[in-house]
C-alpha cells in the first residue's frame, strides 16, 4: 500500500515507522550519502545543488534521512523522495503548515524566477511542478555556452560528394546512373538528441495549463526558445520517448557543461507522471534541496546589493587564507571591507551570541581577525514571534569587535503565496536597514 510520510527537516526525535514494508523501503535511501544517490544510477532524483564538489565535500556526505529504531529522522534536506510505494515529503521546520511558501520563495529568488501565483497542490506535486519554473533559468544559463552542437553521421545522394561512399545504398538508390552518389559524412549538428529533447520540453511547458507564461516572462528566455525551435526542424511530437532515452546518459562534455544539468531537468519535467508515481519499482526518484545551500544563496541575492562578495569555491574566488604565504585558503560566506557574516539555516531558542554554538562563533571570529574587520556576526532564520526583537551587538575581549545576530523572518502567517512574496520584501528591507544601522554605527 503506498504510503507518503511528511515530516519537517531537521527533526531528530523521529516519525515513527509502524509497517515493515516501508522500513525496508525506507533503508534503501537511509544513511546513503547525497554524493552517491546523485550518480547515474539515479536519474530520476534531482538534488541542488547540482555542483556538489563547488561547495566542499560537507554537501556531498550528508544523507537525506537515517532510520534510527524504527523512526525516520531527517537533516538538513528538504523536498520529495521515494522508493517504490514509499513517498517521504521533507518541508521546511519554517513552513506555516502544508503550504511550504519558505522553500518555494527561496526558490523563486535564487533562480530569478518571475512568479507571484503559484499554483499548489497537494502532496509531493507543488515540488515538481516547481520544476518547470526552473526551466527558463537553466535554458538561459545553458545557452551562454552557445547553442550545443555535436558530430552526427549524415547521409546524402547527390553530385556535391564530400564523405565515404556507401556502395550498397548507391546500388539501391542510383543505379541506372544519373548523376548522384550515395555517400555518408560526420558533421557538426545543431539538431541532435539534446536540443531535441530541450526542444520537447518546451512543446510540453507551452501546453501546460499553469506555467506555459513562462516561456515569455523576459526577452532573454524568449530569443532562446526561438533559437531552439529554429535548431530542431526534425521535431516531432511522436519521437518524445525515443529523445527521452537518448538522454538518460548524462553529458560529458567538457565545455557545454551547463547543458548537463538543463539535460537533467529536461528529463525530469518529461517524466514527470512516472516519476511521480514510481513505475519503476528499482528506482530512487524525487527532488531534493540542501536547505543550508538554499539560505545562503538566497541572502546572497540580498546582501549584494548592500556591497558584500560571496565566495565561490570551486571558482576559487573571495578565498581568503589564514597565512601570509597563501596557504589554508578560508571561504567566509559574505564579507566586505569592514564587515564578515555567517549564514546559519538553523532555528534557535533565542536570539543571544553567547548560546551559538562555540565552533560556529570561533569561525566567525577567526574571519575577523584574518579579514582585520572589526564587525562579524550571523544571519539566521527569524521566528515570527521575534518580529519586532532588535539584538544588540556584543563587544569582544581582546583586540575589541562587535559581534551581532541578524535574521529574516520567514514563517509569517499569510493567505497566500503572493501575500508572503510581498510581506518577504518588507521583511527584507528591514533587514538591509539592521545591517547598514550597525555598519553605520561601528565606523
Amino acid at each position: 500500500m503506498k504510503h507518503l510520510f511528511k515530516i519537517a527537516d531537521n527533526y531528530w526525535e523521529g516519525l515513527p515507522i509502524s509497517d515493515e514494508l516501508h522500513l525496508t523501503n525506507l533503508q534503501k535511501i537511509a544513511e546513503k550519502p547525497i554524493g552517491q544517490l546523485s550518480l547515474e544510477d539515479h536519474p530520476n532524483l534531482l538534488i541542488f545543488p547540482q555542483n556538489l564538489e563547488e561547495y566542499g565535500d560537507k554537501i556531498g556526505k550528508q544523507y537525506v534521512f537515517e532510520v534510527k529504531e524504527g523512526k525516520l529522522c531527517t537533516k538538513n534536506i528538504m523536498g520529495f523522495i521515494g522508493y517504490r510505494d514509499t513517498k517521504v515529503r521533507i518541508h521546511s521546520r519554517f513552513a506555516q503548515g502544508d503550504d511550504d511558501y519558505f522553500l518555494h520563495y527561496m526558490l523563486q529568488k535564487v533562480f530569478a524566477i518571475n512568479l507571484f501565483d503559484l499554483k499548489y497542490h497537494t502532496d509531493e506535486e507543488s515540488v515538481f511542478d516547481f520544476l518547470i519554473y526552473l526551466f527558463p533559468a537553466f535554458l538561459k544559463r545553458a545557452m551562454q555556452q552557445g547553442l550545443y552542437k555535436e558530430y552526427q553521421t549524415r547521409e546524402y545522394n547527390n553530385a556535391n560528394i564530400r564523405g565515404r561512399i556507401d556502395v550498397p545504398r548507391h546500388i539501391r538508390m542510383n543505379i541506372p546512373f544519373a548523376g548522384k552518389v550515395a555517400y555518408s559524412t560526420r558533421e557538426y549538428a545543431y539538431d541532435n538528441h539534446v536540443t531535441q529533447l530541450i526542444r520537447h520540453t518546451i512543446e510540453h511547458i507551452a501546453n501546460h495549463q499553469y506555467s506555459s507564461g513562462i516561456l515569455q516572462n523576459d526577452d532573454m528566455t524568449k530569443d532562446a526558445v526561438a533559437l531552439i525551435r529554429e535548431a530542431t526542424p526534425s521535431y516531432n511530437w511522436s519521437d518524445r520517448r525515443k529523445v527521452i532515452n537518448q538522454n538518460l546518459r548524462p553529458l560529458s562534455h567538457p565545455f557545454f557543461s551547463e547543458y548537463r544539468h538543463l539535460q537533467r531537468l529536461c528529463v525530469q519535467i518529461l517524466r514527470y507522471e512516472e516519476i511521480k508515481y514510481g513505475r519503476n519499482d528499482d528506482e530512487i526518484y524525487g527532488v531534493l534541496f540542501d536547505g543550508a545551500w538554499l539560505w545562503e544563496e538566497y541572502l546572497n541575492t540580498i546582501l549584494q546589493d548592500c556591497g558584500f562578495k560571496h565566495p565561490q569555491n570551486k571558482m576559487l574566488k573571495g578565498k581568503k587564507s589564514l597565512f601570509v604565504d597563501g596557504s589554508a585558503p578560508r571561504y567566509p560566506d559574505f564579507y566586505k571591507d569592514d564587515m564578515v557574516l555567517d549564514a546559519k539555516y538553523k532555528r534557535y531558542a533565542n536570539m543571544k551570541l553567547q548560546h551559538i554554538d562555540g565552533d560556529d562563533l570561533h569561525q566567525v571570529i577567526t574571519y575577523m581577525y584574518v579579514l582585520a574587520v572589526k564587525q562579524g556576526g550571523f544571519i539566521v532564520p527569524w521566528p515570527y514571534s521575534l518580529k519586532d526583537y532588535k539584538p544588540s551587538p556584543k563587544t569582544l575581549n581582546g583586540y575589541g569587535g562587535s559581534m551581532n545576530i541578524y535574521g529574516i523572518t520567514v514563517d509569517t502567517p499569510v493567505s497566500s503565496y503572493k501575500a508572503y512574496c510581498q510581506q518577504m520584501a518588507r521583511y527584507e528591507q528591514k533587514f538591509k536597514k539592521l545591517i547598514v544601522e550597525f555598519d553605520d554605527g561601528h565606523e
